[in-house]
């Protein structure tokens, strides 16, 4: 094998690589967001909330990773995204903005949702409404699928 097709090989096996880890991510990112919409339907929105950003995180992170970026070892990636999105086709590169707020949104909830606030003594349960766990879920719900379908189109070649 030749030095060009050593390396042709080598960067096979680094995407083969990469696309596993995507769409791994990608697959734990759908079962955040069935966890957060039975959450939000059991009327346990602190929970939905959390779901939901754990949800987008996995997707965004799946979405860098299938343009080859290592993301950072954060739960706020969208800055990434915005930095990136020259790698992703226009009709996804249209919603990279809303990605990017949605996942900063989400993530300044996760303390609260898991925690409630401990500087009021006001409980998880106490700060979040069905209002507030259906946008969040609608959100996640439009991450993935965005992402999803980027997946399905670098599958379909």
């Amino acid at each position: 094998m030749g030095v060009e097709k050593g390396h042709a090989a080598q960067r096979g096996v680094c995407r083969m690589k990469r696309d596993r880890m995507a769409f791994d991510l990608l697959l734990r990112a759908q079962s955040r967001l069935t966890d957060a919409e039975r959450a939000r339907d059991e009327s346990r929105y602190p929970e939905a909330i959390r779901y939901s950003q754990e949800c987008v995180e996995l997707t965004l992170k799946s979405g860098l990773r299938l343009v080859g970026i290592e993301y950072p070892k954060s739960h706020d990636v969208g800055y990434v995204l915005i930095r990136y999105r020259e790698r992703f086709p226009q009709w996804l590169n249209d919603n990279i903005d809303e990605m990017a707020t949605v996942s900063h949104e989400l993530f300044s909830l996760r303390g609260m949702a898991m925690y409630g606030d401990e500087t009021t003594d006001t409980p998880a349960g106490d700060m979040f409404t069905e209002v507030d766990a259906e946008r969040a879920v609608q959100q996640a719900s439009k991450a993935f699928s965005l992402i999803d379908s980027f997946k399905e189109e670098i599958e379909s070649g």
